[in-house]
């Protein structure tokens, strides 16, 4: 028996990469066409915007925490969210969660201790680039970290969220994503964190500076993992 896996959806692009990479990867592990039971809710994104940009997270929770009590409701198990931003309002969220939830940061730490990396460059939103999410846990590894500078931030946040979530993934924008990787690369930066759940699918990691975290493939592969864990 394997455990049912809840995935708690902010936005589609990377909330389907997480569902496919769960699929796709499975059967590996479980046989032929095989993979554990996975269901999806997701409020719109639209919704979660209205909160993430006022800095409201406890309304960003009570949306979470609405998507984890359905998915508990029809059997999952196991919760992830294939969201970095929005986890920052994690810890309001799995006090009151039916379920255990895995978090993505932790994951990502993992795999970079695991690696051996010593500094690492985070991209994403700019409320993940300057929020605590990465921070946290990274000092918790021992793992030191660095931002883009601010302009790289609004560029990066704008092409996210007017291009990635969208499923728009440029060639400009690729570029434009590999020299900011190579500028922190140059300042020390050894491994790099893909945190907002829509990069991997515009960086290569084939001609990117550094090495990438893939916060997504990650917590899919981490969610397949323990949902194959006996009791």
């Amino acid at each position: 028996m394997t455990k049912h896996i809840g995935i708690v959806a902010c936005s589609a692009e990377g909330a389907a990469l997480c569902y496919r990479t769960l699929c796709k990867e499975a059967p590996e592990l479980m046989g032929e066409h095989m993979h554990p039971e996975v269901s999806m809710h997701t409020h719109p994104l639209g919704k979660y915007m209205v909160h993430i940009r006022y800095g409201n997270w406890p309304e960003v929770a009570k949306l979470m925490l609405s998507s984890v009590k359905k998915l508990e409701a029809i059997g999952a198990q196991l919760a992830i969210c294939p969201d970095n931003t929005i986890h920052k309002a994690f810890d309001l969220v799995v006090s009151d969660s039916p379920i255990p939830w895995l978090h993505i940061a932790g994951v990502v730490a993992n795999e970079a201790k695991s690696r051996r990396f010593k500094t690492l460059a985070i991209t994403g939103t700019k409320y993940l680039m300057t929020g605590p999410v990465y921070p946290d846990v990274l000092r918790r590894y021992g793992i030191a970290f660095q931002i883009p500078m601010e302009s790289e931030r609004e560029r990066i946040d704008a092409i996210i969220f007017s291009e990635l979530v969208n499923g728009v993934f440029s060639e400009q924008s690729r570029r434009y994503f590999n020299t900011v990787i190579q500028r922190m690369k140059d300042q020390g930066c050894d491994g790099v964190v893909l945190g907002c759940t829509e990069i991997p699918l515009l960086v290569d990691p084939n001609d990117c500076p550094l090495p990438t975290l893939d916060s997504t493939r990650l917590l899919a592969r981490a969610a397949l993992m323990e949902a194959l864990k006996e009791d």
